[in-house]
């Protein structure tokens, strides 16, 4: 399946510049977006030193609105037709910019409220700043997804077990880690998986981690569904 990682970098740099004008559908957002929503295709704002992205980057894509409370407490709701390929992935990023090396801790607490229909995973994104490496924590998923790459076994880390994916979209390697059972909520200790890729696996150098982004990556979501993160935090030091 096709990769979301081109979309990614260049929301990073072109969002506030494309939000101008770029309405993508009419759903509405929820009445308990006391501070923030937008149904705009790259709307975004920034909460609290977090960064939120509505998001809407794929082909066929339908309705999608974001609103937020807070950086860490936000939501979407969605209507992308039951098609192939990622639509959308709204997104909540906090900026780390350090090296693995200097990092003492890298962690993260999340709880969600998800829809049990759909096509759709819940997930960390976490990039390098020169966005040469991806690196995904799928939390949880339902229905048709699947990460990129080849399975490189199960491995315990970070507080979960994952199967882990190795893959390239053409642009830069992805390193994906997906939950075996799926979690609304829980703590991610991140450091250890980035040390486990550098150091155990040496798939990639002490790279400085850029973003860390956590969000629904959606393919379908028909009849508009709500997403929620009612919480979450990312810390370091």
């Amino acid at each position: 399946m096709a990769k979301s990682t081109l979309r990614k970098v260049t929301m990073a740099v072109l969002a506030p510049a494309m939000a101008i004008g770029a309405t993508v559908g009419l759903a509405s957002a929820p009445a308990s977006a006391a501070v923030w929503n937008t149904c705009d295709q790259w709307g975004n704002t920034t909460l609290n030193g977090y960064t939120l992205y509505n998001n809407i980057w794929g082909s066929g894509a339908g309705s999608q609105c974001i609103w937020a409370n807070s950086g860490t407490n936000w939501g979407v709701n969605a209507n992308h037709p039951n098609t192939g390929g990622i639509k959308s992935y709204p997104n909540s990023k906090k900026v780390i910019n350090k090296s693995i090396t200097s990092l003492g801790s890298l962690s993260s607490n999340y709880n969600v409220t998800v829809p049990s229909s759909g096509a759709y995973n819940t997930s960390y994104d976490i990039w390098d700043t020169d966005y040469d490496y991806e690196i995904m924590l799928w939390v949880n998923k339902t229905g048709a997804v699947g990460p990129l790459g080849t399975s490189q076994g199960n491995v315990t880390l970070g507080g979960h077990t994952w199967t882990v994916y190795k893959g390239n979209n053409g642009a830069n390697e992805v390193f994906s880690f997906v939950r075996t059972s799926n979690s609304s909520s829980g703590s991610v200790n991140i450091l250890p998986i980035l040390k486990w890729i550098k150091d155990t696996k040496g798939w990639f150098g002490n790279e400085t981690i850029g973003d860390v982004q956590f969000g629904f990556e959606i393919t379908s979501s028909s009849g508009g569904l709500d997403f929620t993160t009612n919480n979450l935090t990312v810390s370091s030091s």
